[in-house]
């Protein structure tokens, strides 16, 4: 997690090290102007604690986010050009090197009711991006079907860990292991989290048989693929436009397998999207993944086939 260690200010960086350590396992670091610095892992929230250099789990004597602190994390987040990173921030946010979405807020410059530009940032949300090796080992044998994949969606609100899932399950089908056929997976990756490329290049581990399209919008690069790379399964995060949702149907006519991402709680809220109901009654996917946080923290699944009988 360098990567984030070293966009904040050198004499917070041990700090931000803390929050590393074993049995945490950051799943967001919350930094707010005049507010204390917040981690979020495994359901718990903690709090830095600069007198100590440690993290502690109430706000008494915590480390409250400065100005200065937040123009210099900007800063090195986009390597000293925010304006380079003005086309991303329209959408809310915008991913540093390892995958790791960062979240805004704060003034905005609106026409017509979209937003132009963000004036003043107040507040950022670090998504720490992670790659679980074997996270997806249970469920991919769910999604094979003989010596094929169903078309799939993997379902959740946000922060439950469909990215990781997905990725998991990209390596896993990708280099075949188990019963489970190896195929040819390409990969739009809109917002750089599930490849994590850097100058093009993925740092994350997708599977010897997988082509990784950075930083292009889902629609595009789903047709594009298509054409180019003849994939057997397209992967693709946070399917949601009625230009994405589009864009599926044509490639699912083509014969390609779909793996996909979209929020949705459960079942009820699955029903009521427009598409997604329009998929059921056609029966495009196989399999819908709903994804969950146990008591313990950990994450599990529910398993549901095209008729929304549970399996598992």
């Amino acid at each position: 997690m360098e990567e984030i260690i070293h966009v904040f200010p050198s004499a917070l960086r041990p700090l931000c090290r803390a929050g590393f350590q074993r049995g945490i396992e950051p799943e967001e670091i919350r930094l707010r102007i005049g507010r204390p610095v917040m981690v979020l892992g495994k359901g718990k929230e903690y709090y830095w604690n600069q007198k100590e250099n440690n993290l502690q789990n109430t706000r008494d004597g915590s480390y409250l986010w400065q100005q200065a602190d937040m123009k210099e994390t900007l800063s090195r987040m986009s390597q000293y050009s925010m304006y380079a990173l003005e086309e991303e921030l329209r959408s809310g946010f915008f991913t540093i090197q390892g995958g790791h979405r960062i979240g805004v807020t704060g003034r905005t410059a609106c026409e017509q009711g979209k937003i132009l530009s963000f004036r003043n940032i107040c507040s950022l949300n670090i998504r720490v991006a992670r790659q679980k090796k074997g996270c997806a080992s249970g469920l991919v044998p769910w999604l094979v079907e003989q010596d094929d994949i169903y078309n799939t969606l993997i379902l959740s609100p946000p922060g439950i860990g469909k990215t990781t899932m997905l990725r998991d399950c990209i390596r896993i089908i990708s280099d075949g292991a188990g019963g489970i056929p190896a195929k040819k997976v390409a990969v739009v990756d809109e917002r750089s989290e599930i490849a994590a490329s850097f100058f093009g290049i993925p740092q994350n581990d997708l599977g010897e048989r997988t082509d990784v399209l950075d930083a292009c919008p889902k629609a595009e690069g789903m047709r594009l693929l298509v054409r180019s790379m003849s994939p057997e399964v397209i992967a693709v995060d946070e399917l949601g436009s009625r230009k994405d949702c589009k864009a599926v149907e044509e490639v699912l006519h083509c014969g390609c397998r779909i793996l996909g991402t979209m929020h949705a709680k459960d079942v009820k809220e699955l029903q009521e999207k427009t598409y997604l109901s329009r998929w059921l009654e056609k029966g495009f996917f196989g399999r819908f993944v709903f994804l969950r946080i146990n008591p313990d923290g950990q994450r599990g699944f529910l398993v549901y086939d095209e008729r929304m009988q549970k399996l598992c």
